[in-house]
């Protein structure tokens, strides 16, 4: 999983305890939302107006080929 994905998935995650361990479940919504601020961000970073440098930005940042 690349790098910056599983960041965000460890940022989705609910953890609960039960004392002797700790198990976490992903939160979908929350995992998207991280994703869809994450492609913003980099957009607004970049300045980039056209969708198709819009869609290669993206693609590099989060490694997906």
């Amino acid at each position: 999983m690349n790098e910056l994905i599983a960041k965000l998935y460890d940022q989705a995650l609910v953890l609960e305890s039960n004392g002797d361990y700790v198990c976490g479940e992903l939160d979908p919504v929350k995992f998207a939302e991280l994703i869809v601020a994450e492609c913003i961000g980099v957009a607004v970073d970049n300045g980039c107006g056209d969708f198709v440098d819009i869609e290669h930005l993206l693609l590099k940042h989060f490694g997906v080929e």
